[in-house]
């Protein structure tokens, strides 16, 4: 079983953003970048923008739970993954996260 780690330091994230490749929809943005490791590392981010403190917990728990569920689906392995969550995130549900979040997956390559 393919492992993911998490992004912690704001050099790792900057690093990502500057080198990597996005992808986005209306919910969700998505970089990627290969960092020569044998696991996926993922890192998220919601800002202020999104809504309060607890509209930013949940909208961090259903996008690492969905991405959780797709993680032995992963084709690729060694990558930094950055999810940024939009404003539109705030209100969707389960279902439509995990829609979108599958749709950014399939289009990089990586399901």
């Amino acid at each position: 079983m393919k492992t993911t780690e998490k992004l912690r330091k704001n050099t790792e994230f900057k690093k990502v953003y500057a080198k990597g490749k996005s992808y986005a929809n209306k919910e969700l943005v998505l970089y990627k970048f290969k960092n020569n490791v044998q696991c996926n590392r993922l890192g998220i981010s919601v800002s202020k923008k999104v809504g309060n403190s607890v509209t930013r917990s949940r909208v961090t728990r259903l996008i690492r739970e969905n991405f959780r569920l797709n993680e032995e689906n992963l084709v690729l392995v060694g990558f930094d993954i950055v999810i940024i969550a939009r404003e539109a995130s705030s209100t969707k549900n389960f279902y439509e996260i995990k829609n979108s979040l599958y749709k950014l997956l399939k289009r990089q390559g990586l399901l």
